[in-house]
Formats: structure tokens, sequence, C-alpha cells
């Protein structure tokens, strides 16, 4: 086993994000959107954790605060060793460097009117991580080499390039000062089928040579997530419903939002799909500005009890490292 591997780089200790909703002249809040509600979670350095659920859910919000992009309401955000949430913005800027963001809009993230080479060194710039023209050079050239681009491709403009070459560029932007974590914000699912492969495979190769290289990988789609994360957590309104190894995962699946989100994942062999169970949720997602009491899924919930709706229930370890939120399990 990789002793990196042991080594804790990220805890998200209950940490909690509301937005506040203002109404009338004086903006006087009248309630709060609760984008996420109490999530604990931690990763080791080297590894990859995917993170999944339905769009609004708050997987982008816990991104978001993890890089600071956002002030969190309450907890704590300990990477490497230091409290994020309580830091001046001088002292964050300087931690940014070992932090970085890949974009789900290959398209949106790059600025037009910059050249390709001048995206991937800005952070370069920004953090002062080379001394010299030359050396800024360099180390762009490099950068785009290990993305997969030719270097002489550097003074062309985004328009000039296709979507998955953008997000080349992108992965190089974010590779720049040699950050320890990736926060991957679904950074595949604008592309084309055949060019998400690629990006994944870039992705595993860049962490396989980069010593320490960590990945929060956001994502929707469950079966992109099974090739690239080594452990999987699954959200549900605000909440970390499950987090488990990615084999136990697909495996042995123990809450039902994770049963019947895998349950709408398309299988290849026909015989195979047309005999598996389907799980059909009935229902809407509740708004997270008036979430249901207790378990927040057990409206939808095909194995709910009148219990659940009476507190939230704690995640915790049935055994293995695989923790679950559920009275029923």
């Amino acid at each position: 086993m990789n002793p990196l591997k042991d080594e804790a780089i990220l805890d998200v200790r209950d940490l909690k994000m509301y937005f506040p909703v203002t109404r009338g002249l004086l903006r006087r809040k009248v309630a709060d959107v609760k984008a996420v509600d109490g999530v604990t979670f931690k990763i080791r350095r080297g590894e990859t954790l995917g993170l999944v659920g339905e769009s609004g859910c708050g997987k982008t919000t816990i991104g978001r605060c993890v890089l600071r992009l956002y002030q969190p309401t309450s907890g704590s955000i300990f990477f490497e060793g230091e409290e994020l949430s309580s830091l001046s913005e001088s002292k964050m800027r300087r931690i940014r460097c070992n932090m970085a963001l890949i974009f789900q809009d290959p398209y949106s993230s790059l600025d037009p009117r910059q050249s390709a080479g001048s995206i991937v060194g800005e952070p370069l710039k920004v953090h002062n991580w080379v001394g010299s023209q030359s050396e800024y050079n360099d180390r762009v050239e490099q950068l785009f080499r290990l993305v997969g681009l030719d270097s002489s491709m550097t003074d062309r403009f985004p328009h000039e390039f296709s979507g998955g070459q953008r997000q080349r560029i992108g992965v190089a932007r974010a590779l720049a000062c040699e950050p320890s974590l990736i926060v991957c914000d679904e950074p595949i699912s604008a592309l084309d089928v055949s060019i998400q492969a690629q990006i994944i495979n870039l992705l595993e190769e860049l962490q396989a040579g980069i010593k320490g290289l960590t990945y929060l990988f956001i994502a929707h789609d469950l079966s992109v997530v099974k090739h690239i994360s080594d452990r999987v957590a699954v959200m549900y309104l605000g909440h970390i419903v499950e987090i488990t190894k990615s084999r136990t995962l697909y495996e042995n699946p123990l809450h039902p939002y994770t049963k019947s989100l895998l349950s709408a994942v398309p299988i290849a062999d026909p015989f195979v799909e047309e005999k598996r169970e389907r799980i059909i949720l009935k229902g809407e997602v509740p708004t997270p500005l008036n979430p249901p009491s207790g378990c927040s899924f057990h409206p939808r919930c095909f194995m709910a009890t009148p219990e659940c709706s009476q507190a939230v229930p704690p995640l915790r370890d049935v055994g293995a490292g695989h923790q679950v939120a559920c009275i029923r399990v």
C-alpha cells in the first residue's frame, strides 16, 4: 500500500453552506437555502474521491467551499493540517497555490481574448512561480506536452481548439503550480463520450506520474466515477448518505438512494439489463429551501418507516470503512 494514502490531505467536518433568501426593499432575510447541511468526509493524499448525486444536491458547493470561493456558514475544512475557514484572504492566497480547479465547461472557462499559452501560464504569474521569461516559457511548453498538446499551439486562441483540447488546456492550467489537490467539477460532462474517456485516462495518467496528486472528482454519472475513483461519496439534498470504496459501492450498495441511482445506470449486456431490478423513485426532489424533517430522502424512499421522519440519521461505519446514513441498514 502507498504510505502517502494513509495521510489525510483534506478533512471536512460538519460543513454547512446556507444561502440567505431576502425579500423587500431592505432585503430582509426570510429563509435559508440549505445547499450543504452538515457534511463530513476525508480525502487521503494520492487518492480520488468521487462525489456524486443529482443536480442541485450540493456537490459543486462543497468544491467551492473547499477552495474557499464560498465562505462556509459553519464547520471546518482542514487542508494539509491548516484550517481554512478562518484564514484571511492574504493567507488563503498562499495556500491556493497548492489547490486548483478544473471547470465543467471548457468553452466558457477559457478567456477568448487570451492565447492558450497565457491562459496556462497565468497562475505562474499570479503566484510568482517563475523567476524569468525563459523559465515561464519553458514551464508553459512543459505543461502543454504533459497534457498531450503540441507546444507549438501556445500562440493559438481558444476558438481554434476542439472541446477536448480546450479541456486539456484547463487541466494544464490547473497543474501549473504543481498543486497537491485538484477539484474536478464535472470536467467531462460537456464533452462527447469518446473524448470523455480520453480526459479520464489523462487524469489517471497524471495522478500515476505525479506523486501525491489528489482529486475531488465531482460528477453525476456513476459509470464515469466508477473508473477513476478510489472511494465514492453519494450526496442527496445537501447530505452525504453513503461513502465507501468504489468497488464496494457498485457491488454492495446499502443506502436506498444509492440503490436507486445504480439501478438507472445502463448495462451493455441486454440479458442482464432485462433481468435486473429497476427502482423507480416516487415524487420530486424536495427543495433545499424547506427540506423534509428527519432523513431528507424519506418522502421518496421505498424502505421508509415513520421513524425516518423523526431525526437526521448519522453517517455511521458499518464495517470496512463503509459509511451509510440510514436507520434501516
